[in-house]
């Protein structure tokens, strides 16, 4: 049996104190007191504690890992040197799934039915009312979901107003821009859509919609064999190829090849058979894509660590230089933590992953692991948001163009606000989500442009209300009659 010394242990017997004259545990300077077994408290052995995780894994942590914060104005997280690239290629024209304008209809005597009666109604009150309607269509919002619209799947109750309001129920019948600018993913865009139509309860379109990994379907012009990463089952990988990545891969496929390749894997009977097993000794892949949160963090991390370090990306082999011969690794966001239906604190999300990736590689290779963030706060992400904006806005007003006044309504100050604020958008911080501040609180790493806000209805009356002048009504009329109501009466009860 190996021999252990006291001061192996960091102890020293000597001066051992009992419990009671314990003290709390400080970075360097503290100890942690061991339970006895029934021997007196004098024997009671001390382990010295050590500084905080934090600091410990510091060491092996990216240099750009920690949040960014307005206060130190840093630019994008991906912004490294000569780091891998953000390849963004112009955004192929999607078909809007669903439109918002209402179905032509007739009645039974072959008149003209209520809804279109009332785009009708509306039309010759946008008429008469050309100056607001010009402001309308220069303003816009970007939505984030998680925490501002939604908890999971259960509705945030004030969210469904606002929406309806920006469909056209307000004062001039008049459809407001806005688009959904999500952290979430691990789904196709269009199966999201009609999760979101339905919590909602009013219409979502896909060219209105950005999630996570949206913008990253630009890589498959760049990648063809690739590892997606996260997500539930395999949605993950319906997406990627909706992306038009030729061949993709997850690490369920994997393990069903060669469960010995995770020893605390975990693989369900429904894995085996979603799973797309292949000899991956012969595979090399171009890329890993860390799409949504990793439901096996123990089987995903160890796959990611051998593909960083084989040659070429080829699993079973071992590169002499793991730097030179490393593939690019991409992450769809870098949030830390997000809202749940969890009464608690916001639970930990893919940034915590990511974290946890890097430590791994940095203690295995010494060096930082170069990667490529998308989401909020990344300007790619906002480069791609302004094409999305450019197309909804030809949808809906038959405009080619970006508005000026765009508002970010958001629950995280370290991504939607922040990155709004660099993209000088006029943010919104809203208490309903992973921000707690007590009310007209603003954080003070990174402050709401805007301000704060109880809940999204309130960030949306503020900001239309500053755009369009505070008398500006929020509901729709239907007994307005545009021949009696000119633009100084109001057309609204």
């Amino acid at each position: 049996m190996p021999r252990f010394d006291d001061f192996d242990f960091g102890a020293d017997l000597t001066e051992a104190r009992s419990h009671g004259d314990a003290s709390p545990s400080t970075a360097g300077g503290g100890s942690i007191t061991i339970p006895g077994d029934g021997r007196r408290d004098s024997e009671v052995v001390e382990v010295p504690a050590t500084r905080s995780s934090i600091s410990d894994a510091s060491q092996f942590m990216h240099n750009l890992s920690l949040s960014p914060s307005m206060r130190d104005h840093r630019g994008s997280r991906n912004s490294f040197g000569t780091s891998l690239p953000i390849p963004l290629s112009p955004r192929s024209p999607r078909a809007s799934r669903t439109r918002l304008s209402s179905v032509v209809t007739t009645d039974d005597r072959g008149g003209i039915s209520a809804p279109v009666s009332r785009e009708i109604l509306a039309t010759q009150l946008q008429d008469m009312a050309k100056e607001k309607v010009e402001a309308a269509k220069n303003m816009a919002f970007a939505f984030d979901i998680d925490g501002v619209l939604a908890h999971g799947n259960h509705l945030i109750p004030e969210a469904r107003e606002a929406l309806k309001m920006l469909n056209g129920d307000n004062e001039l019948g008049i459809k407001i821009p806005y688009i959904l600018l999500t952290n979430g993913g691990g789904k196709t865009e269009e199966s999201r859509c009609d999760q979101l139509s339905e919590i909602m309860g009013v219409p979502i379109s896909t060219g209105q919609f950005i999630q996570s990994h949206t913008p990253m379907s630009a890589l498959s012009e760049y990648h063809e064999t690739v590892l997606v990463v996260g997500g539930e089952g395999f949605k993950s990988r319906d997406a990627a190829e909706a992306y038009g990545f030729k061949h993709v891969y997850t690490p369920k496929d994997i393990l069903a090849w060669d469960p010995t390749i995770s020893p605390w894997r975990h693989f369900a009977e429904e894995d085996c058979v979603g799973a797309r097993p292949t000899d991956f000794s012969k595979v090399k892949f171009d890329a890993i894509l860390v799409f949504a949160d990793s439901r096996d963090y123990a089987t995903d991390m160890q796959i990611i660590m051998d593909l960083l370090l084989a040659e070429h990306g080829q699993l079973l082999t071992r590169a002499k230089d793991p730097i030179s011969s490393r593939i690019p690794i991409y992450f769809s966001h870098g949030d830390m933590v997000m809202p749940t239906d969890h009464k608690g604190p916001p639970r930990m999300t893919q940034g915590a992953f990511r974290i946890g990736v890097e430590a791994m590689y940095k203690g295995l290779t010494g060096v930082d692991l170069e990667r490529v963030i998308y989401g909020k706060p990344e300007l790619a992400t906002y480069k791609y948001a302004d094409d999305v904006l450019m197309a909804w806005m030809e949808e809906i007003h038959n405009e080619t163009r970006i508005p000026e006044n765009i508002y970010m309504i958001g629950d995280n100050p370290a991504s939607d606000i922040i990155g709004g604020n660099m993209y000088n958008w006029n943010t919104c911080l809203v208490r309903t989500g992973v921000f707690q501040g007590k009310d007209g609180e603003n954080d003070l790493n990174s402050p709401a442009s805007m301000g704060t806000f109880n809940h999204v209805l309130d960030a949306v009356k503020a900001g239309v209300r500053n755009e369009l002048g505070k008398e500006f009504k929020f509901k729709w009329n239907e007994k307005v009659n545009p021949v009696l109501h000119g633009e100084g009466i109001s057309a609204v009860e």
